[in-house]
């Protein structure tokens, strides 16, 4: 079905949103040549200088990169977040994009820090499942990220004990074999010093402030199924666009 343009944004802004959205499931990626401007005009129903413009939008919000070959996906050091993840998993079986690798840490059954616990709605030191992983590509460390789970999910998956990749990550997992659908999150964004351990992994000074971005995850039926935290690389950025009304 083609798309159509909608009138509550201005059509450009509609085509930008509407590459972003499959560069950010993993539907487009890196590297992956978008339509020529006269092929989405046409496919829009659109003047070729408002499918320009939403080009243009793509590479100004850093997603793209245009040569004289035509435009192509180029995320650079854009940050790709556990949303993200979850939603390439929904989109296309697997979270890590062409060029990302992920290194699993260490993985089992921890007990709880107080904010772990009140994240998890567990007493603290209760035992929660741990799994820290890091993430890197071709510029190096991504991220560091830790995820806290309920203890009793290790019965229905134990492969969550295990310091070995998971094709559908944590959150696909779970929802495969207990039915617990992520439906809602909270992020949020802070600075925090890098620890010795941590400082080592991400290849900073120890006592550098780095940024980090919690995650908490909610099923269907209102209980958190996941809590996590990643401490992003040197250089590495989050961003995120919204429609507003």
């Amino acid at each position: 079905m083609a798309p159509q343009v909608r009138r509550e944004l201005p059509p450009f802004m509609q085509i930008a949103n509407h590459f972003r959205q499959r560069i950010v499931d993993g539907e487009l990626a890196p590297g992956a040549k978008l339509p020529s401007i006269a092929e989405i005009a046409g496919e829009w129903g659109v003047a070729t200088a408002t499918a320009a413009k939403g080009v243009k939008q793509l590479q100004a919000d850093g997603y793209v990169r245009s040569s004289t070959q035509g435009t192509f996906v180029d995320l650079g050091r854009r940050q790709t977040t556990g949303p993200d993840r979850l939603r390439m998993v929904r989109v296309g079986g697997s979270a890590i994009r062409p060029g990302e690798r992920v290194e699993i840490l260490s993985a089992g059954l921890e007990a709880a820090p107080a904010d772990v616990a009140e994240a998890l709605g567990v007493d603290a030191g209760a035992r929660v499942i741990r799994r820290r992983r890091r993430y890197t590509d071709d510029e190096g460390v991504m991220a560091v990220s830790t995820s806290w789970l309920p203890a009793e999910l290790a019965q229905q998956a134990p492969e969550l004990l295990a310091p070995e990749p998971l094709s559908a990550m944590t959150f696909g997992l779970v929802e495969e074999r207990t039915g617990r659908r992520a439906v809602r999150r909270r992020d949020t964004v802070a600075l925090a010093e890098a620890t010795g351990e941590l400082a080592g992994l991400l290849g900073v000074a120890v006592g550098t402030s780095v940024l980090t971005w919690t995650n908490h995850y909610w099923d269907q039926n209102g209980s958190v199924t996941e809590y996590a935290t990643d401490f992003l690389g040197p250089d590495r950025r989050l961003s995120a666009e919204y429609d507003m009304p």
